[in-house]
């Protein structure tokens, strides 16, 4: 619904903006031409052309040449609408005011998202909880990360206590990301510092390290490289990452395109998630009291889908949609949570 409204209302800036110009010149588009080439996969006896192959290889001079010429013919275009400017500036006017999240609160401290209006990433703020809201200052300020404003912050996530946060950031929008922790007390960065992480939550495990989620580091193109392992790790305060532990993931039975790793609020159990596509997933869960307990699974499919909300003891409250199109929210044993229980 909201980006419909969006779009309404681009549309009317445009055609209002069009209406005041009367009628734009049409402009003509001339485009470079594209080279194919004679590759051919064949399935199942079926062949199947492909020829555009060459530009899978976003690392090759013809490539890079191929996406400049295509940036002139666009730019180009779009730098020569009349009204672009008038438009540019009307959204601005739209978008121009204060935004707040919902506070939240960790260790000493109560913590939230601001906005002034047109700031590139929102700014996390933080005052201490038995003080004014109005003594509210800077925790981490995204917009700092780099000039070209080309680094953005991704999750961020704190210890039990409050006292550490970790969180990740995307340079030039690349789906692997670092991951940072910071004291945050002084807001002095540590050194754990995490690399090469790939679709990945932050999981604290009280305030002596966090699990998360990556990938083999591929060979080739980290753009184009396919990643079809996901793996959970758990990374101990003040240890390099190569001695991270491995927790799933590293078998073939384990094999998932996508899996999540996360704690319930007790640090009892480990909860994951693991799916082959952005619908469906199974669901694991680990007794962390137990130190040589397995994985069980409460969900062995990937029919539905399936998210803890959370534990009262051994008591799990699970959100699901089998057999519920619209969701229902049932309980499960802990300790025997299989799909009869």
């Amino acid at each position: 619904m909201k980006k419909l409204a969006y779009l309404g209302a681009f549309t009317l800036l445009f055609s209002a903006c069009e209406t005041k110009e009367k009628k734009s010149p049409e402009m003509a588009v001339n485009y470079p031409e594209t080279k194919k080439v004679d590759t051919v996969d064949t399935y199942f006896g079926t062949e199947v052309p492909d020829p555009y192959r060459w530009l899978e290889d976003d690392r090759s001079a013809e490539t890079e040449a191929w996406v400049k010429a295509e940036n002139k013919v666009t730019f180009g275009y779009l730098d020569k609408i009349p009204f672009k400017e008038e438009i540019k500036q009307k959204l601005e006017k739209i978008w121009n005011y204060e935004k707040i999240g919902a506070p939240f609160k960790e260790g000493d401290y109560t913590y939230f998202y601001k906005n002034d209006g047109l700031q590139n990433q929102y700014v996390i703020y933080r005052y201490k909880t038995d003080e004014d809201p109005s003594t509210a200052a800077i925790f981490l300020d995204p917009n700092t990360f780099s000039e070209d404003g080309t680094i953005s912050l991704g999750g961020l996530s704190f210890s039990d206590n409050g006292k550490l946060a970790a969180y990740s950031i995307s340079e030039g929008g690349s789906d692997w990301r670092k991951v940072l922790v910071m004291n945050a007390e002084t807001r002095e960065i540590t050194e754990d510092t995490l690399v090469d992480i790939k679709f990945s939550g932050i999981s604290w495990k009280e305030n002596d390290g966090f699990y998360y989620s990556s990938y083999d580091k591929p060979d080739g193109s980290e753009l184009s490289a396919k990643t079809d392992q996901h793996k959970v790790f758990y990374h101990k305060l003040n240890t390099p990452q190569k001695e991270d532990e491995l927790i799933f993931g590293g078998t073939q039975e384990q094999k998932h395109r996508y899996i999540s790793a996360g704690t319930t609020e007790d640090n009892k159990y480990l909860i994951l998630s693991a799916s082959n596509a952005t619908s469906g997933n199974k669901l694991f869960i680990k007794d962390l009291t137990k130190p040589n307990a397995d994985f069980v699974a409460i969900v062995a499919n990937e029919d539905t889908n399936t998210s803890i909300i959370e534990n009262v003891g051994s008591k799990l409250y699970i959100v699901t949609d089998k057999d519920a199109p619209n969701q229902k929210i049932v309980t499960v044993d802990a300790s025997n949570p299989t799909p009869e229980n």
